[in-house]
């Protein structure tokens, strides 16, 4: 055997153990539907509770949203996202998974995390408001790695915000007025999420229609 026939054969059996040494190609279909459809229901009903819609002014009903719709459902999302090679999307679905289950934590009876606050309720008030500004401060760095993104996200982050904040307030300062303040924002913020959602799931190709994003034009630097 010639040197050059040595050589094709060496290169020949080198690529066959690539081939069988390289893992299958990941194919994950996009969860950004899911993970903003989770966040805007639940999202909804828990703002729909706090403007007190049919008299509702107990809001433990989400409980079972939280764990599993914007909690269970978000976290895969967001797990989902991470092979995806999508930071972003990984870093904000599972954030907001991780804080449904920690707001459900919080509702439910024998966590026993109210029930720490018995005859202490200003407390709870100011503890409640310490939690909902620090997911405000969240939130408002991930606008901030959003801005380059599209209009659609830079709104529902902002508006998320604003509704963190409110809250916060409205449990600070004892004020009914400002708690519904933000759960109107906060219907605001899931009407958006629905249509990014919604955005999302319309795919080019499968679908009758799509909707913008409001895409920003990068600029390009050489």
């Amino acid at each position: 055997m010639s040197d050059t026939e040595k050589a094709n054969s060496t290169h020949q059996n080198y690529d066959r153990q690539a081939k069988f040494n390289t893992p299958p190609p990941m194919r994950i279909a996009n969860p950004g539907a899911l993970g903003l459809f989770s966040f805007a229901s639940t999202t909804f009903i828990l703002s729909l509770y706090n403007v007190n819609t049919r008299g509702v002014a107990i809001p433990n009903v989400v409980v079972g949203m939280a764990c599993f719709c914007g909690g269970l459902a978000q976290l895969l999302a967001g797990m989902w996202e991470f092979p995806r090679g999508n930071v972003f999307g990984a870093t904000a679905f599972t954030s907001y998974g991780a804080f449904w289950m920690s707001y459900a934590t919080i509702l439910i009876p024998n966590s026993g995390i109210i029930a720490a606050y018995a005859g202490h309720e200003d407390e709870l008030n100011q503890a409640l408001g310490i939690y909902l500004i620090t997911w405000f401060m969240f939130t408002f760095l991930l606008m901030l790695g959003a801005l380059r993104r599209n209009i659609s996200f830079i709104a529902l982050l902002f508006f998320l915000c604003i509704t963190f904040v409110l809250l916060a307030a409205g449990a600070w300062s004892g004020k009914v007025i400002v708690t519904k303040a933000g759960g109107g924002f906060g219907i605001i913020t899931a009407m958006i999420a629905y249509y990014c959602g919604l955005s999302e799931l319309l795919v080019k190709g499968e679908s009758w229609f799509g909707l913008p994003m409001g895409a920003i034009k990068q600029e390009r630097v050489d």
